[in-house]
């Protein structure tokens, strides 16, 4: 007899790699035209080198709401933030772009992956415990 498989049960590299590729294959998610310009942060000096690092971004985000309930773009803005390195003096820490994470957001609302609140947070997942990979 198997034992169920939930998001909790599975090492998050690998989750979010096949959720990514899940959702890829699917079709449901577009990718905006402005992928392959944009930077993730401001404190980053090159675009992602991965083609597909809007997907895996997607999944990640998605399961970070199914792990914890009530967070917004202002949330995902600290999760994905990181050090600005300036050089002679000392690095301070810097938020990653909020529009990214909105547009990802709305793309998972739009596919009913994520359900928003009316205060802006995102709740409970709809369909990623039935659209489990593994």
């Amino acid at each position: 007899m198997a034992t169920a498989c939930t998001v909790k049960d599975v090492s998050p590299h690998e989750f979010v790699r096949a959720y990514a590729a899940h959702l890829k294959r699917s079709g449901k998610i577009e990718l905006p035209h402005w992928t392959d310009l944009v930077k993730t942060a401001t404190f980053k000096e090159l675009a992602p080198y991965d083609p597909d690092w809007y997907y895996v971004r997607a999944a990640s985000m998605a399961r970070k709401i199914y792990l914890r309930h009530g967070i917004g773009v202002g949330a995902f803005r600290k999760i994905y933030g990181g050090s600005q390195r300036n050089g002679s003096r000392p690095p301070h820490f810097c938020k990653s772009s909020g529009s990214i994470a909105r547009h990802i957001l709305q793309q998972l609302e739009k596919v009913n992956i994520i359900e928003m609140d009316p205060n802006g947070t995102c709740q409970q997942p709809g369909n990623l415990q039935n659209a489990c990979p593994f």
